[in-house]
């Protein structure tokens, strides 16, 4: 029996979904999105859920972004829309979850797990993480809506530079930066369980409404668009030769 790649698991008003391919560092290939897709629904359908946690196995990565080896293949401009529209997918549903959301980043996250982090409504890292938008150094750009959702976070100066240094900050760095709201020192479940609390003590119709709220100031159709726009960019990128060339070589020295 093969194993799960995606996992769930329910603990004291909290949902864990947990990305479970560790020996390629979490990476996200269309199985994974598929069981993203429907743990999010479950985790919003389910009452004894008042916030819902996102993170990866394993302690040296949260999320490597899309599995390369599996997406190489993918060609063409249309190829690659039809791959980053489906996370894309996964991302509004996390970015619009009618619940708290909180990204666990309990190693590195760089790419398109980035990407997934910024479509939390929080993020917590173990103290020896680093954060990425490196898409940069493989010729295209941020492709699930992510660059959308980092400019909604965080403020554009710092926003930008993430995005246009294509480099990996340290977790000091990404406090710093207003990306990550708290670093973890021990057990990283744990302690994030210790600081969810405040939220789960309250009652769930109180989490929902504060959601509510926080969601209602946003111009949800102007970002859905934003998210579009760049899917699209990113499609066009993915067809380019500078891409395909740069993942070429990144797949070979991986063999080395």
């Amino acid at each position: 029996m093969s194993e799960q790649t995606v996992l769930w698991h329910k603990a004291n008003n909290i949902g864990w979904i947990t990305i479970n391919r560790p020996s390629v560092r979490n990476a996200i290939n269309f199985e994974v999105m598929e069981k993203l897709s429907a743990l999010l629904n479950t985790a919003k359908m389910d009452d004894d859920v008042k916030v819902l946690i996102i993170t990866g196995a394993g302690s040296k990565a949260f999320c490597s972004g899309g599995d390369l080896s599996a997406f190489h293949s993918l060609k063409t401009e249309e190829e690659a829309f039809g791959m980053l529209s489906k996370m894309g997918d996964v991302l509004d549903k996390i970015f619009f979850f009618p619940k708290p959301t909180a990204a666990l980043i309990n190693g590195s996250a760089v790419g398109g797990g980035c990407e997934i982090a910024a479509a939390c409504d929080i993020r917590l890292a173990r103290a020896e993480s680093k954060v990425g938008f490196i898409q940069g150094k493989l010729g295209i750009t941020t492709g699930w809506g992510g660059g959308s959702y980092l400019l909604e976070r965080i403020g554009q100066p710092e926003a930008m530079d993430l995005l246009y240094s294509s480099s990996p900050v340290t977790a000091k760095q990404g406090m710093d930066l207003g990306f990550l709201q708290y670093v973890i020192k021990g057990s990283s479940k744990k302690e994030t369980e210790r600081y969810l609390k405040r939220y789960t003590a309250q009652p769930l119709s109180v989490i929902t409404s504060y959601k509510t709220l926080q969601l209602s100031r946003l111009d949800q159709q102007k970002i859905k668009q934003n998210v579009q726009h760049e899917i699209r960019r990113c499609a066009k990128l993915w067809a380019s030769d500078e891409h395909h060339r740069r993942v070429e070589a990144f797949l070979k020295k991986a063999k080395i």
